[in-house]
């Protein structure tokens, strides 16, 4: 069976190269292949992930605007608490204590806002089979899932008012897995629809009951 395309060119007929080792996920062995890139989608690194040596990284990064999203959101996360400090300094006078801690959480804040959203944008990956939805997220730690086709029983798409500035979009995955739904966050608005359908068609065509 071919890899799904989202360029909407078949699969089927490339010689695909050979497959890794299966893995047993949710109850199930899945074989996990080689990655062949959809069109258009921003790519690098085809040898095994460094974060979790023998299983390669999802073919597919989430939209660089994801970087500005999660900045912006860091940064006015930080801000309150900022200002929060700064008002409690005030009631108290301003006393050398004060001063440091607001000066310590400016730094921290200043730096998580830096940091937080590139290595994030690093780390988040997902990719598409007519087998299986690949995801990686996180940043400090890191959580991979592999959910088979035949276990998704429904598909949505969220967007925030903050995503929708930004013109992003999630998607997320329901499944019959105790671990809860597969997401996939910061994909471009358009994109996440594309994918929708997608998804919609491969569970369309899975047999089983979803289970």
């Amino acid at each position: 069976m071919g890899l799904v395309d989202f360029s909407g060119e078949s699969m089927a007929g490339r010689n695909s190269p050979p497959c890794r080792p299966s893995r047993e996920v949710d109850g199930r062995f899945l074989i996990i292949a080689r990655r062949w890139h959809p069109r258009g989608m921003t790519t690098d690194g085809l040898a095994a992930d460094p974060l979790l040596p023998g299983l390669r990284a999802p073919g597919n990064r989430v939209s660089r605007r994801a970087i500005s999203y999660w900045t912006a959101r860091a940064a006015i996360g930080g801000g309150v608490v900022v200002l929060a400090e700064i008002a409690l300094g005030g009631m108290s006078g301003f006393h050398a204590i004060w001063r440091a801690v607001i000066a310590a959480t400016a730094v921290v804040v200043a730096l998580h806002a830096l940091i937080m959203p590139r290595w994030r944008y690093r780390v988040h990956r997902w990719e598409v089979t007519d087998q299986a939805l690949y995801t990686r997220s996180g940043w400090f730690s890191v959580h991979w899932r592999i959910a088979p086709v035949s276990r998704i029983q429904t598909i949505d798409s969220h967007r925030s008012v903050g995503e929708r500035i930004f013109g992003l979009a999630n998607v997320t995955a329901t499944t019959a897995s105790a671990a809860g739904p597969v997401r996939i966050h910061g994909l471009d608005r358009a994109l996440a629809d594309r994918l929708l359908d997608q998804l919609a068609v491969a569970t369309g065509r899975t047999p089983g009951d979803a289970t």
